[in-house]
């Protein structure tokens, strides 16, 4: 009976909460897309497509059965840009909001699903960190928008301008990927003010608030904290790398780069190094890149943002952090170093035990595809996989025509990469405290 009495009385964890919040949030958005106002012909859409639409916003992802741009009223529209924001910065920053404006107390347990959802390292300044996201996400947006703006508003007229400009702002930010134009961004492949606004807005979202928030308080590179420099150090890597490396596998590739112009060129490899980490818009077309540049998508879109981002992805410091440790192993050093610091083991174990969970996420949900979406060839699959799992929102075609299985699955992997593989794990998990057995130490021969 006691026992009885405390399985009642027991109370959901932080991650728990962080991670029910988010498919409360996509339940709520696919019963907003149900009703016939969102759909632009007035008709009930079909559950099973309201909440792909739903998961894919909440997730951040990008990914679409329907045409956003055509199927969508502006109601709907609405509805999903609503939700890639409260999906881009968390249900509790939110929550925050509306209780320092209600004149709310954060309690304690507030604070901690704050920091589990924040992916924060104390409880110290949550409620000022929450508010100064709120404050410089909506800062950005709106200078992005601004932008934006001196393009759309021409093209389309001062109100859908507008709408256009905020839209698609939100959606790079957050690191979204959904447009209303149909076709992405290929139109705007050569519009330099389009592509660097965007462009920059994916970065932005990308880094992390907490490594904003020391770029803006910033007294020199040695008060960084380690966290900020490694994140800072991956991000310039694989953008400079992936720059490089995409130009020179689709420079001569007349479907995509070929034809351009030099600056059509330059911005579109930039682009295509870009927004696979992980924000889904595309200036060229995905489909007709080299198998080189496909292969260099997913690679980006595994690795994604940064901890504490918009972004999905394992993350720049999960890579950066197992990078130093093989090159430590290699230097036959016994701790990983980085930035002439030493790492804690559990750390780095944390680290590698997110790449193999989330590599199995990929591998398992690639296995059921090519199961379920019969005649789909296995780079399709993979890439639609590793797109969903990164929130990235990018394909080759697959998304509009999966099965209805398919798309249960693919919805569940995009939710799996935006809470994160391992968070998951561990809200579904009783167990609190390790082993406190500690065995004979045992050999094993590897490599």
């Amino acid at each position: 009976m006691l026992n009885l009495k405390k399985k009642r009385k027991r109370k959901l964890a932080p991650v728990q909460i962080v991670a029910l919040g988010f498919v409360i949030v996509i339940f709520i958005g696919a019963l907003l897309l149900m009703l016939p106002i969102s759909s632009e012909g007035g008709i009930r859409t079909p559950f099973i497509d309201c909440i792909f639409t739903s998961t894919s916003a909440v997730c951040v992802t990008g990914l679409i059965t329907l045409n956003t741009a055509e199927y969508w009223s502006y109601f709907g529209k609405t509805i999903i840009i609503m939700l890639i924001q409260i999906g881009g910065l968390g249900f509790m920053s939110f929550a925050t909001m509306f209780a320092l404006l209600l004149g709310k107390r954060i309690t304690l347990k507030e604070r901690l699903i704050i920091q589990e959802a924040m992916n924060s390292f104390s409880l110290q300044g949550l409620v000022k960190l929450a508010k100064y996201i709120l404050i410089f996400t909506f800062s950005v947006e709106g200078i992005g928008a601004l932008f934006l703006s001196t393009k759309f508003i021409p093209e389309y007229g001062i109100l859908k301008g507008i709408y256009f400009s905020i839209f698609h702002s939100i959606s790079a930010f957050c690191n979204a990927g959904f447009d209303l134009t149909g076709s992405s961004l290929m139109p705007y492949s050569q519009n330099v003010v389009v592509m660097i606004t965007i462009s920059a807005l994916v970065i932005l979202g990308g880094l992390g608030f907490t490594v904003w928030s020391e770029i803006y308080n910033y007294k020199g590179i040695k008060k960084l904290s380690l966290h900020s420099k490694l994140v800072i150090s991956m991000t310039i890597f694989l953008i400079l790398g992936g720059w490089i490396l995409m130009f020179l596998f689709e420079m001569n590739n007349p479907e995509t780069l070929q034809s351009l112009p030099i600056k059509g060129k330059v911005l579109g490899s930039l682009f295509a190094a870009i927004t696979p980490r992980t924000a889904g818009f595309n200036s060229i077309s995905t489909s007709a890149m080299t198998p080189a540049g496909k292969f260099l998508t997913m690679i980006l879109m595994f690795i994604g943002g940064s901890p504490g981002s918009t972004a999905g992805g394992v993350k720049t410091a999960t890579i950066g952090l197992v990078l130093m440790t093989v090159i430590s192993v290699i230097r036959k050093r016994e701790d990983t170093e980085v930035f002439k610091r030493t790492i804690n083991k559990d750390l780095v174990y944390r680290a590698f035990a997110i790449i193999i969970i989330s590599m199995g996420v990929v591998i398992t949900t690639t296995i059921i595809l090519s199961i379920t979406e019969v005649g789909a060839s296995l780079e399709y699959i993979l890439y639609e996989a590793t797109s969903a799992f990164g929130t990235v929102g990018l394909t080759l075609g697959l998304t509009p025509n999966l099965s209805a299985i398919g798309k249960i699955v693919v919805a569940i992997t995009m939710y799996i990469g935006r809470v994160g593989a391992l968070t998951l794990i561990l809200a579904l998990s009783n167990k609190k405290n390790g082993s406190a057995i500690k065995y004979p130490d045992g050999k094993i021969l590897v490599g």
